[in-house]
């Protein structure tokens, strides 16, 4: 299954700071990382989706972040092409969760300072990337990806 490209946050002009930079850079994503995932461990609701352990998928939630946003791509580098919603299909995900999982991204957002104007960005493109991960009424297949490494 061929999976297209997850869009960027719009590209950045040739000397202007990118969107990773004018929100803060890496600090700000790990803690926007770390509010969220703070988020979905009081949220009952959602908190059954992940993992009991839910480690590995806060640093690589943060490495995703910091690619999307225009930092380095250290998850492409370590995990090869995202493939989000492949990713997710082990997980049966509604309309429900993907609001749920937008707004405690919002919420984290704000809660790590980030302006208006680059929230306004990045949600132009989270919005949809949310909506692009429903899978509740889909065969998909359920397993987890075999390979860590997809390219």
């Amino acid at each position: 299954m061929n999976e297209p490209l997850i869009p960027l946050p719009r590209e950045r002009a040739s000397r202007e700071p990118g969107l990773f930079e004018r929100m803060g850079g890496r600090p700000v994503v790990e803690r926007i990382v770390r509010e969220f995932y703070d988020r979905v461990e009081a949220d009952e609701e959602l908190r059954r989706l992940f993992p009991e352990e839910m480690t590995a998928g806060r640093e690589k939630q943060a490495l995703f972040l910091e690619q999307w946003l225009g930092g380095e791509p250290r998850y492409s580098e370590q995990y090869g092409h995202p493939r989000l919603r492949a990713r997710h299909f082990p997980f049966v995900i509604d309309e429900r969760a993907a609001g749920l999982w937008l707004r405690h991204m919002g919420e984290a957002f704000r809660a790590a300072g980030v302006p208006e104007r680059e929230m306004q960005e990045v949600f132009a493109g989270l919005g949809p990337l949310a909506k692009h991960m429903v899978n509740a009424s889909e065969d998909v297949p359920r397993e987890p990806l075999k390979e860590t490494f997809l390219r």
